[in-house]
C-alpha cells in the first residue's frame, strides 16, 4: 500500500510541476500581421511593444489560460508615413485606443503538439471572438536555469469587425488595403518563479 501511494504521490507532482504560470519574453517573441496592398502583394508589420502571460500544463490543456495586451502605437511597418497614418484616426486611432488585448475563453486541444485557443480579441475599442490555431514548439530550460514554453499562434480577421474600414477602390475594383489580416504570434514564455 505504501509503495502504490508513494508512485500516485509522485505522479502527481510530477504532473503538476509541469502545470504552470508564464510570462512573455518579448525580446524572444514577436507580433506580426500581413495585409494585402492593391490586391496584389502583402505588406507585413509588427507591433513592437507587447506583454502578457499564460498558464499551461501538457497534461491539462484545455486548463490553459493566456492574457496579453499590445501597445498599438508600437505599430512598425517599415514606413514612417504609413505608420503614422495607421496610427491615425482612420485606422487604429491609438490616442483614443491605446492598447490592443487579447484574452483566452477556451482551448482545445487537437493533439500533443496543437491547439485551438478561443477569445475575445479587443482592436480600435471593439471586441470580437476569434479562434487562434497554435502549436506548441517545446518546453525547456536554459542555461540560467528558468523554464520556457514557446507556441506559434495564428489567425485571420477582417479589420472592418474592428471598425477598420478605411480604404480606397481601385479602378480595377479591388482594394487599396485588403481586408483580411493574417496574424502571426511567435510566443516564448518564462515560468515565473
Amino acid at each position: 500500500m505504501k509503495l502504490f501511494l508513494s508512485t500516485v504521490l509522485a505522479v502527481c507532482v510530477t504532473s503538476s510541476a509541469w502545470a504552470a504560470e508564464y510570462e512573455i519574453d518579448p525580446s524572444h517573441s514577436s507580433v506580426g500581421f500581413k495585409v494585402k496592398h492593391l490586391a496584389i502583394s502583402s505588406v507585413p508589420g509588427k507591433f513592437a511593444e507587447f506583454k502578457g502571460t499564460f498558464s499551461f500544463d501538457p497534461e491539462n490543456v484545455e486548463a490553459s489560460k493566456a492574457d496579453a495586451s499590445i501597445t498599438a502605437t508600437s505599430i512598425d511597418t517599415g514606413d514612417k508615413k504609413r505608420d503614422d497614418h495607421l496610427r491615425g484616426g482612420d485606422f487604429l486611432d491609438t490616442t483614443a485606443h491605446p492598447t490592443i488585448s487579447f484574452k483566452s475563453s477556451k482551448v482545445e486541444k487537437l493533439s500533443d503538439s496543437e491547439f485551438k485557443a478561443h477569445g475575445d480579441l479587443s482592436i480600435h475599442g471593439v471586441t470580437k471572438p476569434v479562434v487562434l490555431d497554435v502549436t506548441f514548439g517545446g518546453a525547456v530550460k536554459d542555461p540560467w536555469g528558468k523554464e520556457r514554453a514557446a507556441f506559434v499562434a495564428t489567425t485571420k480577421i477582417n479589420r472592418k469587425d474592428f471598425g477598420l474600414t478605411w480604404s480606397k477602390v481601385l479602378e480595377t475594383g479591388g482594394l487599396v488595403v485588403g481586408d483580411d489580416v493574417a496574424i502571426t504570434l511567435e510566443v516564448e514564455g518564462v515560468k515565473k518563479a
